[in-house]
């Protein structure tokens, strides 16, 4: 008789750590959730300020249709993009368009001086660095979550109670090297 009480406890015990572990699960797939959805309200915020940047710089750029053109195009493919990997390399594309467009307002002094350019310049710049720390906040929450799948016991049921690995949000190697490279600042 002590034999099956003991019996019951060890497995009253491993019960309670395998939902233990299933709830540290639940919990790193809602972070990785919510991490996301704070990348997301970046990308919503980047895009939105897009639109105006456009505007002023056609006020004195008119003539410059195709970088104009590119950018709202990339703006919409990036809108629309589904899942991690898409929205990764729209949003590599639309930073690439944005560049050539920041790189036009070099051949324009005026436009370099007007007060409503360098606000919206400074506001896009400041959308960037908090949509770097979101990235960055994600990849580590979806890290935490694939290594809590990746080791034991959860690896033995994780995927049978629908729990998969959550991909990147990778830049891509072309955003990446544009990165590597040191900002000029010009006055």
């Amino acid at each position: 008789m002590t034999m099956e009480w003991i019996g019951y406890g060890a497995l009253g015990v491993v019960i309670l750590y395998l939902i233990s572990v299933y709830n540290s699960l639940v919990s790193l797939r809602a972070r990785a959730g919510q991490a996301y959805a704070d990348v997301d309200v970046q990308l919503k915020q980047r895009h939105d300020l897009i639109p105006n940047l456009i505007e002023t710089v056609k006020g004195y750029a008119a003539h410059e249709r195709g970088t104009f053109d590119a950018v709202v195009k990339a703006r919409n493919e990036a809108i629309t993009a589904k899942g991690t990997g898409q929205q990764a390399d729209a949003e590599a594309a639309l930073s690439g368009s944005l560049g050539r467009l920041m790189a036009l307002a070099e051949a324009y002094p005026d436009l370099k001086a007007d007060e409503n350019f360098r606000q919206l310049q400074t506001d896009l710049t400041e959308t960037e660095d908090k949509l770097a720390a979101a990235r960055r906040f994600f990849n580590n929450a979806v890290s935490e979550y694939n290594a809590a799948l990746q080791s034991f016991p959860a690896v033995l049921f994780s995927r049978t109670l629908g729990f998969a690995p959550r991909e990147f949000f990778d830049l891509g190697e072309g955003e990446r090297a544009r990165l590597d490279v040191a900002p000029q600042v010009k006055f």
